[in-house]
């Protein structure tokens, strides 16, 4: 009797397996309802939870909110083998007639009633994504830091939607807006709306509701004033990711504020917009491994109430991610609403 399976797969490039079976149904993100779909099967599985989130499950709400394409089919029994040196392929988690939600090997990730997974259940994650991670690991072991194990690879390049590059200029124009006039109220010396809006047109087109409110206000609160002065680090690492700066240095230290601010003002706004490129790939995804390893480092150390390891700077790491999931499109989130869990 054919077994039906629905592989939900995070490589875009996804397809049909070439062993024998019945093709069903593929679907990804131009596909009406998708990311409706995901969200809500998300949602079904926090709610079964009970709020007692394990592991494994977590890391299959991640793998569902990553999904690019999915695929079902009918296959007989024979050659249900067959199916994991595709999955593994494919970086694809299967759900199968008996509700529990596997592996590509076949292991349990999530069993149906109890929520646990089999021990020997292995989350799928990209090849690049799992050298990826190893290479930071060492990287970060080589200055002293250490990481746990068990923190996953962060999306590969097969995954990623990465923002386009105008785009993450017109970000950059609203940042360094938002950051010059932060820094004119925390000394004293407030620069009027006017003056920025007269210097900088352009970055008033891309500001978010929360920017808008904090320019808005002539007397903002001490916390949105630093919040909005932070966003220096954010700055600096966006106009890296446009190649705008050949590196982004280790986080032991704030940026370079001067020189971040000359770059902007040295642009022609519509220039810096039409002309954007971002630099490749691998390399925003190595910084946003490193970045993401670090995140916890400082966040333990906060709870352990000791300094981060390596003299990290905890505020410069928290805006960089913030920064690179926003540029990985993490949650499909805008700014005002991207999240950074570690």
């Amino acid at each position: 009797m054919p077994v039906q399976v629905f592989a939900y797969c995070t490589d875009r490039d996804a397809n049909w397996p070439e062993f024998p079976h019945q093709s069903g149904t593929r679907r990804d993100l131009s596909t009406a309802g998708f990311d409706q779909h995901l969200i809500e099967m998300v949602g079904q599985i926090f709610e079964k939870s009970g709020g007692e989130i394990s592991q494994s499950v977590y890391g299959v709400c991640r793998h569902l909110q990553r999904t690019n394409v999915i695929l079902s089919f009918e296959i007989e029994a024979e050659y249900l083998e067959a199916i994991a040196p595709w999955a593994w392929e494919c970086n694809a988690i299967l759900f199968l007639p008996d509700g529990n939600i596997r592996d590509p090997n076949g292991a349990v990730l999530v069993e149906r009633e109890s929520l646990q997974p089999d021990p020997q259940a292995q989350l799928p994650f990209p090849v690049e994504a799992r050298s990826r991670k190893v290479q930071t690991e060492l990287e970060l072991r080589n200055r002293g830091i250490d990481t746990p194990e068990s923190l996953p690879p962060v999306i590969g390049e097969c995954e990623v939607h990465v923002r386009p590059a105008d785009e993450v200029a017109w970000r950059a124009l609203a940042l360094f807006v938002v950051a010059v006039r932060a820094e004119s109220l925390a000394t004293g010396e407030a620069i009027p709306l006017d003056a920025l809006r007269a210097k900088q047109p352009l970055a008033f087109q891309a500001m978010t509701p929360w920017e808008e409110a904090f320019l808005a206000n002539e007397s903002p609160g001490e916390d949105d004033v630093s919040a909005a002065g932070w966003r220096y680090e954010s700055l600096a690492t966006l106009q890296w990711a446009l190649g705008l700066s050949a590196s982004l240095p280790f986080p032991d230290e704030i940026c370079d504020v001067p020189a971040a601010a000359k770059l902007m003002m040295s642009v022609d706004a519509r220039d810096f917009v039409a002309e954007a490129k971002l630099r490749p790939v691998e390399q925003i995804l190595d910084a946003l491994d490193l970045n993401y390893r670090l995140l916890w480092a400082t966040r333990q150390a906060m709870i352990n109430n000791v300094d981060p390891p390596g003299g990290i700077e905890g505020g410069v790491v928290a805006e960089r991610q913030h920064s690179l999931n926003w540029l990985t499109c993490f949650e499909n989130a805008d700014w005002d609403d991207v999240d950074t869990p570690s």
